[in-house]
């Protein structure tokens, strides 16, 4: 359900807030106090008159308006402690705390700080006498120029002086003559930073930053930075000039360390945080902290923004920042113009009719209102800023453009503004600089890091016959030193698929590349070969070298238990070719085998020898886009929980490496007592098998006879695939089948035995004209009975935070239980089911939630002596599952007293008819003999008297002629299926709960 959102303040910034929040679909409605004419009746956005320095008050309108977030703007109701206030009225409040807003509201805590966590800034000094500031500036021995008032003076406190005259006097208008009030009863004198000024944002929930595009803004009143400083004039972002790598290490040294620093202060930082650079010489130096958005910055971000930002606040304020990260637009650029009043900064007018704002929007711009109100239905001047004009186009010159058409259009008298904003940028983009490699996107330098850093790896891989020293042009090896005689060379070469998708996805590259090795050795396994080498193919857009070691390591790691050596290799760096953060991988193998001892032995493979299947450790990696896509259509995704204990997600039961066979099977290969070997690869079994058998025979194996994984069954229910599809797609748990001579199959099996799982699954048969290679019998039996395994222990649903626990209890087919799945998958809703409970085995029901993804459990009553003994283990299972809400859905059992009781007003039910007529089980055979016209159904609470609980909702269904209990039933079924679920959401949601002596009542 949408929620009521309240914005404290009454500038252009906080019109930009409320327009970016009202587009999320989780907020119903914005508040404004006091807001402007901009956020005055706006579609979803309106203003509220509620004093917002009566911080009381402002709790009191909370509550009464159902306000779920509020959301402070400017700087002074921070500092004056409004986030504690409402937090300690139980009120979620956006932005830091007042003792955490002082890097803001005192400036000489500030550069304090600073020095305590050796982040670089400016150097300086604070005063609260200013003859002994004025000493200071004549003494100090650095250009001690900048005078700032030490409190909030509405981002106008900061004098940059051109003499040490000129700064001395700053210091007698700001402390003696009470220019900025008593902000500056404190002065902070300061050296004089020469560079580029950019704003960089990030938001923050006390330990984990997300950085902001970086933005600057122009201070100076006219173009080319000259009058007198403002509030602002206008800003852009990104910011061109500054490169990733420094954005990265301002990241570290300054924002990151802002927040490590305040958390080990005891005062985490929670909000937005927003640091004012001056990128010197010798690297960038913190000129300020503002703890909120800045204004203009904040209406050139937020355009910037693709992620909702109502569930970025919520995931600060709860402390889960890095599990919503926001997303911004990466191939745009935002720039906003302030239109101010004549006079402004000085005394200006007011009331001034304000035209041209249609045709403003209707050329696709924003605008966000500051200094404006209604009067008499026209939008009037009433402050120094009055309105931005901020567009968003694919690059700056465009946006700066078209911003500037837009403030054209847009008409009060005096109107003052720049038609430069972002020069320097554009200056910056125009430049004539000399294209290199790495402009184009290829890092050289990364590149020779990672080999650097992934020559241990190969080193560790030597073996008889290669040293796997990278860096040459090629790779080495010597046959006769490894030992061969007369040697066949035997090579194959394999990718990953699209499992490498699920690996970006979860951000796990450790395990992909034993996906890699082990698809080509497994394949060369079926000439008899020894793999003898391998080399890899790395492919990117941008290479990543962290993420590229992490994948050759475990490429090596697998090499080392193959018996293979990695004896090179290829990183191809390819701008363009792959989207951000993805990788695609090759891999080739060579190994040989002495020339008698070839497979597959076709001339001796012959009818009645016996079929040995090697289990897999899984999916292996084939099939994956059709797993994809049968996750995508699921109730998962690749971060569910599976397992008993939880302790896995599905995407890293998924990523499970392929098994290497080499070194545990070779040993057996070798011994002649083996025909031929097939690797279960892309094909499946029915497509893998008959390889390396001859045209005239097949095989016929029995799914019986091997343990099939879980994960296999559940792709099957899932996806509602086929037998043939599964055989044809996936190993189904057989990653090798071996041919073998009926009376050596117990022998070879216990060879294997002693080091993977193995079982005797088939036997070769001659084939008839027309009929399949490979027969797979009982296949959908033996899926089949892991199937309650596989849902009920082994692979849950996950656990949506915020939404109310719900099981169903059922007995039978679970009347209502699809309705009420459906409604609860929404995005909407309140509730989530958690878990059905089922009185009986093997019912519909139960198989209704395991096609939707939920954990089952049987408790029957037939086991337990009493009411109260069977009632007592359902409570454990609903404990078990942290269970909030319980919905009865045709479960045949009478609850016992002591449940009803503990469970009070969190068990629903529905009934057949409108209570309180027609209790009881025959419901509509007593409809009818009444002959009344209208009956229905009711959702109500469980009381422990039958039928007699507080009704929630209800739904009328006229009684037809005709009508019999059959053809009633029907319909009033339908009105069930629509009752409950609109039941459930109003007690999940909280509107509806049950009070005092079974009264319900009504938010």
């Amino acid at each position: 359900m949408a929620e009521q959102v309240l914005v404290i303040g009454s500038g252009g910034r906080e019109h930009a807030l409320a327009w970016k929040l009202a587009q999320s679909p989780h907020v119903k409605h914005v508040f404004v106090a006091p807001g402007n004419a901009g956020t005055a009746d706006n579609g979803k956005i309106s203003n509220s008159a509620v004093p917002v320095s009566d911080h009381a008050a402002v709790a009191q309108f909370c509550r009464d308006q159902d306000i779920r977030l509020v959301v402070v703007g400017p700087e002074v109701p921070l500092a004056a402690g409004i986030v504690d206030d409402l937090t300690a009225a139980g009120i979620k409040c956006f932005g830091p705390t007042a003792k955490a807003a002082q890097l803001e509201s005192s400036k000489s805590f500030t550069k304090a700080f600073l020095d305590r966590h050796e982040i670089p800034t400016a150097r300086w000094k604070s005063f609260t006498d200013a003859k002994a500031a004025c000493a200071f500036i004549n003494s100090a021995t650095f250009p001690a120029l900048v005078v700032k008032a030490s409190g909030l003076a509405a981002g106008k406190g900061v004098i940059v002086a051109s003499t040490k005259e000129e700064a001395c006097k700053a210091v007698t208008e700001i402390m003696q003559d009470k220019s900025f009030g008593t902000a500056g009863e404190t002065v902070v004198v300061e050296e004089l930073l020469e560079g580029e000024e950019i704003s960089y944002l990030c938001f923050s929930d006390g330990v984990t930053i997300a950085p902001m595009p970086p933005a600057q803004d122009h201070k100076r009143l006219m173009d080319g930075d000259e009058g007198p400083n403002t509030g602002g004039m206008g800003a852009y972002s990104p910011a061109p000039q500054i490169s990733k790598d420094l954005l990265q290490k301002i990241r570290e040294t300054v924002l990151q360390k802002t927040v490590d620093g305040m958390r080990k202060e005891g005062v985490p930082y929670v909000g937005v945080l927003y640091a004012g650079l001056m990128l010197t010489k010798d690297g960038p130096k913190v000129l300020e902290f503002n703890c909120r958005f800045g204004d203009p910055e904040c209406q050139v971000i937020l355009p910037l923004l693709r992620s909702d930002l109502y569930e970025v606040m919520q995931a600060v304020i709860s402390r889960k920042l890095a599990t919503s990260m926001p997303v911004w637009k990466d191939d745009s650029a935002a720039v906003t113009v302030v239109m101010a009043s004549q006079g402004y900064p000085g005394t200006y007018p007011k009331g001034l009719e304000i035209t041209g704002l249609a045709k403003a929007k209707q050329l696709g711009l924003e605008v966000f209102h500051a200094g404006t109100a209604l009067k008499d239905g026209r939008v009037v001047t009433s402050g120094g800023r009055v309105l931005t004009v901020t567009a968003t186009r694919e690059d700056l010159p465009a946006a700066l453009r078209e911003a500037n058409l837009g403030v054209a259009t847009i008409h009060f008298q005096g109107a003052t503004y720049r038609k430069d904003i972002g020069y320097r940028a554009i200056a910056f983009l125009r430049q004539s600089r000399g294209l290199t490699y790495k402009n184009s996107g290829v890092d050289i330098e990364a590149g020779n890091t990672l080999v650097q850093k992934i020559k241990p790896f190969a080193a560790a891989t030597s073996r008889s016959g290669c040293n796997a020293e990278l860096g040459g042009f090629a790779g080495l090896f010597d046959l006769k030193a490894a030992g061969y005689t007369d040697p066949i060379l035997v090579s194959g070469t394999d990718g990953v698929g699209t499992k490498l998708k699920i690996a970006q996805e979860c951000q796990k590259h450790d395990t992909i590349g034993q996906d890699l090795v082990a698809m080509c050795v497994n394949d060369i396994l079926a000439q008899g070969a020894e793999p003898l080498f391998f080399l890899d193919y790395f492919a990117c857009g941008k290479l990543d070298v962290e993420v590229a070691q992490g994948v050759i390591a475990g490429i090596a790691d697998a090499c080392k238990k193959a018996g293979c050596a990695l004896l090179g290799g290829e990183t191809a760096e390819m701008p363009g070719m792959y989207p951000p953060g993805e990788y695609d991988l090759a891999g080739f193998a060579v190994g040989a085998v002495e020339r008698g001892q070839m497979l597959p032995q076709l001339d001796r493979i012959t009818e009645g020898d016996l079929v040995i299947g090697v289990a897999s450790s899984g999916v292996h990696s084939n099939g994956f886009s059709l797993v994809r896509k049968i996750v995508e259509k699921s109730s998962l995704d690749f971060s569910s929980r599976v397992g008993v204990s939880g302790d896995q997600t599905l995407g890293e039961l998924l990523l499970t490496p392929t098994k290497l066979y080499s070194k545990t099977l070779l040993p057996v290969l070798r011994s002649g007592h083996v025909k031929a070997y097939a690797h279960i690869t892309g094909g499946g079994l029915l497509e893998n098998i008959p390889r390396v058998l001859p045209q005239s025979l097949g095989v016929v194996l029995d799914a019986l006879t091997w343990k099939i994984p879980e994960i296999f069954s559940w792709l099957h229910k899932e996806g509602n695939l086929s037998e043939e599809e599964m055989a044809r797609t996936f190993n189904c748990g057989v990653g090798a089948v071996l041919v073998v001579q009926k009376d050596m199959a117990q022998q070879v099996l216990r060879d294997i035995q002693a080091h993977e799982t193995a079982w005797l699954i088939g036997k070769v048969v001659s084939l008839q004209k027309g009929s399949d290679n490979v027969k797979v019998l009982n296949l959908h039996r033996a899926l089949q009975a892991n199937r309650s395994l596989c849902v009920h222990s082994h692979i849950q649903g996950k656990i949506q935070p915020g939404k109310v626990k719900v099981a169903v209890l059922i007995s039978g087919t679970g009347t209502n239980l699809e309705a009420l799945i459906n409604s609860t998958k929404k995005d909407t809703s309140y509730a989530q089911i958690v878990l059905v409970i089922s009185n009986k085995a093997g019912v519909e029901g139960l198989r209704k939630a395991e096609r939707a993804g939920i954990p089952t459990r049987v408790v029957e009553h037939t086991r337990y002596q009493s009411r109260s003994e069977f009632d007592s283990a359902v409570d454990k299972v609903l404990e078990e599952f942290s269970v909030e809400l319980i919905c009865l859905a045709g479960f045949m059992r009478i609850l016992s007293g002591p449940f009803v009781k503990k469970w009070e007003g969190k068990i629903l039910n529905i009934h057949p008819s409108l209570l309180p007529s027609f209790k009881g089980a025959h419901a509509h055979r007593l409809v009818l003999q009444a002959g009344v016209r209208v009956t229905g159904c009711t959702v109500h609470f469980v009381a422990e008297e039958v039928d007699a609980g507080a009704i929630i909702f209800q739904e009328a269904v006229p009684v037809k002629l005709g009508d019999t209990e059959a053809t009633l039933a029907e319909r009033v079924k339908e009105a069930e299926h629509r009752a409950f679920p609109a039941a459930l959401q109003l007690v999940a949601s909280g509107a509806v709960r049950v009070g005092e002596a079974g009264k319900i009542y009504w938010k």
